[in-house]
């Protein structure tokens, strides 16, 4: 027997089917048990940005924009001149990711890629008046979600929010 074929045999026979769950097991629903208030913080920013996420990517898709794509064409909007490495950076993707991404955005004409001025290998994407457009309707429907999301929040409250969720970041980049 080789080696691979061991290991093979080795990991079959760790990974056990899991038991199937009895009448009496149910998965809490988001605000329930530990996906609520008793949930640790880390967990629930996680669960909360999953579900802004999905509802972010169903309201968008009629447009023809990934929530990703969104985050690029929205700092290349902010920050113009970009390197394919800032937007990954910037928008929390792979650079293989923005990679994929700024090459499909290029070929839709939403963005336009110049070589820096200086360092001709560094690569600067920058919005189209099509990705202007595009972006612009994005915000649009991406604005009513932000609506949605502060709802219950009054200008204090939300400042403060705004202000602990930067201060997370802020805090723990270097870690």
């Amino acid at each position: 027997m080789t080696r691979k074929t061991a290991a093979i045999t080795r990991l079959k026979n760790v990974r056990k089917a899991p038991a199937p769950a009895d009448d009496t097991t149910r998965v809490p629903a988001p605000g329930e048990g530990k996906r609520g208030e008793q949930g640790y913080l880390g967990y629930l920013l996680r669960q909360a940005h999953a579900a802004v996420r999905l509802t972010m990517e169903r309201t968008l898709a009629d447009l023809g924009v990934t929530s990703p794509q969104f985050a690029v064409l929205t700092m290349l909007n902010a920050y113009p001149g970009l390197s394919g490495a800032d937007v990954a950076r910037l928008t929390f993707l792979t650079p293989q990711t923005v990679g994929v991404i700024v090459r499909n955005l290029e070929r839709d004409g939403a963005i336009v890629m110049t070589p820096h001025p200086v360092h001709g290998r560094i690569l600067q994407w920058t919005l189209t008046p099509r990705g202007a457009t595009l972006l612009n309707a994005c915000r649009q429907r991406v604005l009513e979600l932000e609506k949605r999301l502060a709802r219950d929040l009054d200008s204090k409250a939300e400042t403060t929010i705004r202000r602990w969720l930067a201060g997370i970041a802020k805090d723990l980049q270097g870690d």
